[in-house]
């Protein structure tokens, strides 16, 4: 039964953090790329570059032009989520001080991120090179 709940709690929050990351985070951060900073009223706005998708472009040397960032983006709001909710599920299951808890999630996120980021470049290539 506490498994059960785990599951609906690691796919609530899965679903909630990719809704918010996705369409209220990197969704509009590639619209004002796309846009070149302006906004519907025509204002410039500074804008902050999406940093994951920066990441793989300069560590596997992807052609920025052939890259669908739409797509790509997509995928990389399903990894936080998967990462963000994994982690939080897995510590919250564990019934040990709070310390090893932080320490257990500090070492699962990094293992996480280099380890999915690695697979989705290394995939990323892959389809660069079909093309």
């Amino acid at each position: 039964m506490d498994y059960l709940k785990n599951l609906y709690l690691f796919l609530g929050l899965m679903l909630v953090i990719f809704l918010v990351d996705y369409y209220l985070i990197n969704k509009r951060k590639l619209k004002l790329l796309n846009n070149k900073g302006k906004n519907k009223k025509g204002k410039k706005k500074k804008v902050k570059p999406i940093s994951e998708l920066d990441y793989l472009i300069f560590k596997f040397k992807l052609k920025e032009k052939k890259l669908n960032k739409d797509r790509a983006i997509f995928w990389i709001a399903i990894i936080n989520s998967f990462i963000i909710s994994f982690v939080s599920s897995i510590v919250m299951i564990l019934n040990i001080p709070i310390v090893f808890q932080l320490l257990i999630a500090f070492v699962l996120l990094f293992s996480l991120i280099y380890s999915l980021y690695e697979l989705y470049g290394r995939h990323l290539k892959k389809l660069e090179e079909k093309k």
